[in-house]
């Protein structure tokens, strides 16, 4: 772990366990060495295990978590009127299709019918919906939770040899802040 800027020597006993995500847990872990890049750290295990390292009992943490959203364009009542349909015309096609499978006497026309519907109740549904918002957030975007760095983990009984492992790598070099 690090303190003021230096990794330590000696496992951290107030932070045992601190990832119990079901098999995610080191008991001490310590260190290796941290990424900018998630594949720079995905490497730097790479080579342990190239190098016979008890990578088992290693893991990468992804750490300064953003949140990255990505604007894909403009929300209008026309483009959320269209979503709508589409989406009620897909749950009111797989309604339909039930409807078919389980009733002897259905029709096509019951099917259409039930697509229909399902086309107005959508188009209703999010235009009400849009128009709650007053024109609030009236744009499309898709979002992302992403690490800035990765650190890589290590059992305390470990660090130390691949700590020694890892000085040897080509070009592999761990920030150092």
């Amino acid at each position: 772990m690090r303190q003021n800027g230096l990794m330590s020597s000696r496992p951290n006993m107030s932070q045992q366990s601190r990832i119990p995500i079901g098999n995610l847990i080191l008991a001490y872990p310590m260190s290796l060495g941290t990424y900018e890049k998630y594949e720079d750290a995905q490497k730097a295990v790479d080579y342990l295990s190239d190098n016979q390292f008890a990578v088992e009992n290693c893991m990468i943490v992804g750490t300064d978590l953003r949140q990255v959203e990505r604007v894909t364009g403009r929300l209008t009542r026309g483009r959320v009127a269209w979503a709508g349909a589409l989406s009620g015309m897909w749950m009111g096609l797989f309604v339909g299709l039930i409807f078919a499978l389980l009733t002897p006497n259905s029709s096509t026309w019951a099917v259409l019918a039930t697509v229909a519907f399902g086309a107005v109740f959508g188009v209703v549904w999010v235009l009400l919906g849009y128009a709650a918002t007053q024109g609030r957030r009236d744009f499309t975007s898709v979002s992302q939770v992403v690490a800035t760095r990765y650190e890589v983990l290590v059992e305390h009984k470990l660090a130390e040899q691949g700590r020694a492992l890892l000085a040897k790598m080509p070009g592999g070099q761990a920030l150092t802040a």
